[in-house]
């Protein structure tokens, strides 16, 4: 670790690891606590109750369900004048909640999370902080906590703890990490007079208040700011005075100035905090237990930090996400399906407030408070339901089985979700491609910095579709009669994926970017290394859909990318373009080829059940959920 994506690997059942005692998905006693497996489901926002509660239990039983160990509750703020984003949960509204959760989820370890932003609280809040440092994201100015504000704030997380324990958590999770005080507190960024007295205080008033309860700390080890900030260097002291407080530390990376760098799209490589988390381990020295945090998405990896000592926990929150029945998945030999490190729907903190979700897998995000399925095959009915017909064990018939067979046109993201969503409801299902391989726009896409894993996407369906005995035909053309038609849009142009497809451009590249998705990003990065480029867009910024804006923005910089901001392409030509800038409407002339990155249009003359593209224009995500709610409807139709 870091890991070679294109590195070898082990096969899809062999997880079981050089130590068997550390196996990642056996079941397992660390600090005298017995858990299900070694895999950590970590706290991240949802968006999804309004009312500052939990939100859905059926979030978290998904996870318990699909075998994971620990299971950390979104972070709860434990004053009510802290609001880090509109719907975050409020510790003192949570009490049923963490209930109804902790019950749902044994026999994992359901630790409730709790903190406080500081200055990186909203405006809905009192921002209050360790110093009047501005946040630099806001550029608001925080009131500084007075002495006896301190001890308050040290109280709540105790108040919290015991409330979370009392009402059945096995524990609490202290965040002090990118969003949190407690890491404000400790940095040089955010107050001329750092130090960890804050956070001992923190963690020995919660250890007192729960002293048979797990308590852990997600602590920020380097805040990628050496000039001011928290080093590995300068954590080392700090993680040496918690560890006799903590039951688990998991060392986390960034701050307010690094948002993104905490949990990073695929850009980064995996296992970037390994060799942090190695040093915190030889600190602790085994007073304490280790997780590694950090882009942990293929179990491989897991298994191999494992092996290596590097840590006695791994979190995969979202790998989880993608599948959340990765850890029954593994234990049944087979591949779980694959997070792409997008964080296109799973990073939701945000001034849009949209609802938690997967690029992969639909049902995140679907689940209404009280944890009523959104669809037949959200999760899968139970662990049978994820085994080939021949594997099932005897007595259970599948849905359907008998049933005419189902004919889906075009093995794309869509087509091949739906097959897989009716073959694992036992229903016989052919699909035809017209291209040379199954995968669609997945493979295509794939070729792009940052979307590689989209590849793997492409080759788990296959594996699955294999597996569950669908009929397969390369080569041929759509057939009129099939009931999901997947084919994808029409693409008409010079576009990115005529570029990606081979068409050949001499001399510069003007790139017009209509949507701000990601799409021009990626193909200027792409393009960048051969050609000069231009990119063009109506909006402020470029990318304004992207998580990772500054990431973005810094890695067109660095490659050389010239950036037209709040302009409009009105005129092209072969070797020029011209744009006007939106507000005052003048005109300037930029050389080069245009290449529109525009969405593909839909394919108006096909008839049946349209998805994906072939409906409107699509992401990968909306064509994923679409392949499957259309299965969903054949499956009702019978």
């Amino acid at each position: 670790m870091p890991v070679d994506p294109d590195g070898p690997s082990r096969s899809a059942g062999d997880y079981s690891g050089a130590r068997p005692d550390y196996s990642l998905t056996a079941a397992c006693e660390v600090r005298g606590r017995r858990l299900p497996s070694r895999v950590l489901f970590g706290p991240h926002a949802t968006n999804t109750s309004p009312d500052r509660t939990l939100g859905p239990v059926e979030h978290y039983r998904a996870r318990a369900a699909g075998g994971t160990g620990v299971i950390v509750t979104e972070v709860a703020s434990v004053t009510a004048d802290d609001r880090p984003y509109e719907y975050a949960p409020l510790a003192s509204s949570c009490v049923s909640d963490w209930a109804s959760t902790a019950a749902a989820c044994a026999p994992a370890l359901v630790l409730a999370g709790l903190g406080h932003a500081g200055s990186q609280s909203s405006s809905r809040g009192l921002l209050r902080a360790p110093s009047s440092v501005p946040d630099p994201a806001t550029r608001v100015v925080p009131r500084p906590f007075a002495a006896g504000e301190v001890d308050a704030l040290v109280q709540a997380f105790a108040t919290a703890g015991r409330a979370a324990v009392d009402a059945g958590c096995g524990g609490v999770e202290i965040a002090a990490g990118q969003y949190s005080v407690l890491r404000q507190f400790r940095s040089g960024l955010s107050t001329p007079a750092p130090d960890d007295s804050v956070l001992v205080a923190v963690l020995e008033a919660v250890r007192a208040a729960v002293p048979d309860a797990w308590v852990g700390v997600r602590l920020t080890v380097d805040e990628l700011a050496p000039w001011a900030g928290i080093t590995l260097g300068s954590s080392r002291a700090t993680v040496d005075r918690v560890a006799d407080l903590v039951d688990h530390v998991v060392p986390v990376r960034g701050s307010a100035m690094s948002v993104a760098a905490t949990r990073p799209d695929a850009h980064t490589a995996p296992g970037f905090m390994a060799e942090a988390c190695r040093a915190v381990r030889d600190v602790v020295a085994g007073r304490c237990a280790v997780v590694l945090a950090g882009s942990v998405v293929d179990p491989v990896d897991a298994q191999a930090a494992l092996d290596d000592g590097l840590a006695d926990l791994v979190e995969m929150t979202r790998a989880q996400l993608a599948d959340p029945t990765l850890v029954a998945t593994v234990r049944a030999g087979r591949t779980p399906r694959p997070c792409v490190l997008t964080n296109q729907r799973c990073r939701v903190r945000d001034v849009r407030n949209p609802r938690v979700g997967c690029t992969v897998e639909p049902s995140v995000g679907e689940h209404p408070p009280g944890g009523s399925k959104a669809s037949l095959l959200s999760l899968g009915d139970s662990n049978d339901a994820f085994l080939p017909r021949g594997e099932r064990p005897r007595g259970k018939r599948p849905r359907g089985e008998g049933a005419p067979e189902v004919l889906v046109a075009g093995a794309g993201p869509a087509g091949m979700e739906a097959a897989r969503t009716l073959a694992l409801a036992g229903r016989a299902v052919r699909i035809v491609e017209r291209a040379d391989e199954p995968g669609g726009l997945l493979r295509t896409i794939a070729a792009l910095p940052g979307l590689h894993r989209f590849a793997r996407l492409a080759d788990w369906y296959v594996d699955e579709l294999i597996r569950l005995g669908v009929s397969m035909q390369v080569g041929v053309p759509a057939p009129p009669d099939a009931q999901i038609v997947a084919t994808g849009g029409d693409d008409v142009g010079l576009t990115p994926l005529a570029v990606l497809r081979g068409a050949r451009i001499d001399g510069p590249v003007v790139i017009d970017d209509p949507l701000g998705d990601g799409t021009a990003v990626s193909l200027a990065e792409h393009l960048a290394a051969t050609h000069r480029v231009t990119l063009v867009t109506a909006d402020q910024v470029v990318g304004k859909q992207l998580y990772d804006l500054v990431g973005a923005n810094t890695r067109l910089q660095q490659t050389g990318v010239e950036r037209v901001l709040e302009h409009r392409v009105v005129e092209h030509h072969a070797d020029h373009v011209v744009v006007a800038d939106v507000v005052t409407g003048t005109r300037r002339t930029i050389p080069g080829t245009l290449v529109e990155a525009g969405p593909l249009r839909p394919a108006h003359d096909r008839t049946g059940r349209l998805v994906g593209d072939a409906l409107a224009p699509r992401t990968v995500a909306e064509a994923i959920r679409e392949g499957r709610r259309a299965a969903e409807e054949v499956l009702r139709a019978g």
